[in-house]
């Protein structure tokens, strides 16, 4: 891991840690925004807790801030209409840009990206209405997980391993009011890789006994495993690694995210998707991986609100 870039909590100025939001993911959002509030809090920092309802601007007027630490989770934090207000109001803040946090916000664009420069995932088929499904059985069969684009945290997605279900998972999934795709189900092992200022830190392998790892797995169930160490060999831990920073080169993203891939049980890796603000919750996967790198919480946070100094 690289040195620290600041040693002095006075350097950062005044950060606002900018949270809540008005998406499906506004609760998750508040956890993790409470968590690293309290930590630049006993870090030292100058830090302000803002809970954002509706508009940013809203939020920020009458602030005087130096930087923020952007912890909204989905649409509004995650998809560069934050990222847009604070580059005009000329505020420095961690994560990704306009283009690379609009980009991944959408599940299938990203996608389209990364099969443009020959990394792979898995195959889909665009829903947009009840005349697709027939299509989509028999390009995929099934099982197949279907999901809206623009959701995280697994919101709106369900497996469907028949064409009633599939039809019930699009009703679903369209009430999230964004493109919704039907993907192959991927029979393997999942795994997650954070990244942080261009480095990966240790794989965390996923296990749930739910059908997949969903809402419910990600925040509130007590079944779900993690492991960290992930069980691959050093050379296999490696290319998944080097993967996960490709995969955000090649999307533009920076600061820091996690990035989610099976291998499936032929070996081969299939990436999922890319989260450019990932919770910072009890239950959350960076924290995780950090901790197995030999950094405790609060370094965490510390060190993605360094990004943002570049």
């Amino acid at each position: 891991m690289k040195a620290l870039v600041i040693d002095n909590p006075e350097q950062f100025g005044r950060v606002a840690v900018m949270m809540g939001g008005s998406a499906a993911e506004r609760e998750v959002s508040l956890r993790s925004g409470a968590a690293v509030y309290q930590a630049l809090k006993a870090k030292g920092v100058d830090a302000i807790a803002l809970d954002v309802t509706v508009s940013p601007i809203d939020a920020l007027a009458g602030q005087k801030i130096d930087r923020v630490f952007n912890i909204i989770h989905g649409r509004g934090g995650e998809d560069g209409v934050l990222q847009g207000v604070l580059e005009v109001l000329g505020i420095p803040y961690t994560g990704s840009g306009v283009m690379a946090s609009a980009l991944t916000m959408d599940k299938l664009r990203t996608k389209l990206c990364w099969q443009g420069y020959g990394l792979i995932t898995p195959l889909w088929c665009l829903l947009e209405n009840e005349a697709d499904v027939d299509d989509c059985i028999a390009q995929l069969g099934f099982p197949v997980i279907v999901k809206p684009a623009q959701e995280g945290s697994s919101i709106g997605m369900s497996k469907a391993t028949n064409r009633n279900e599939l039809l019930a998972a699009l009703t679903v999934a369209e009430k999230y009011h964004c493109d919704v795709y039907a993907e192959a189900w991927v029979i393997g092992k999942e795994y997650t890789v954070a990244v942080l200022d261009g480095e990966a830190l240790p794989v965390i392998r996923l296990e749930t006994p739910n059908a997949f790892y969903d809402y419910e797995a990600k925040y509130q169930a007590t079944t779900t495993q993690y492991h960290c160490p992930c069980g691959l060999s050093q050379e296999q831990e490696q290319m998944l690694r080097d993967l996960a920073v490709t995969a955000c080169k090649v999307v533009g993203v920076e600061g820091w995210s996690r990035v989610d891939v099976f291998i499936d049980d032929l070996g081969q890796y299939q990436l999922i998707e890319v989260n450019t603000v990932p919770g910072m919750t009890d239950h959350s996967l960076v924290p995780m991986a950090a901790r197995q790198a030999g950094m405790d919480f609060e370094e965490l946070v510390w060190r993605i609100l360094e990004t943002s100094c570049g």
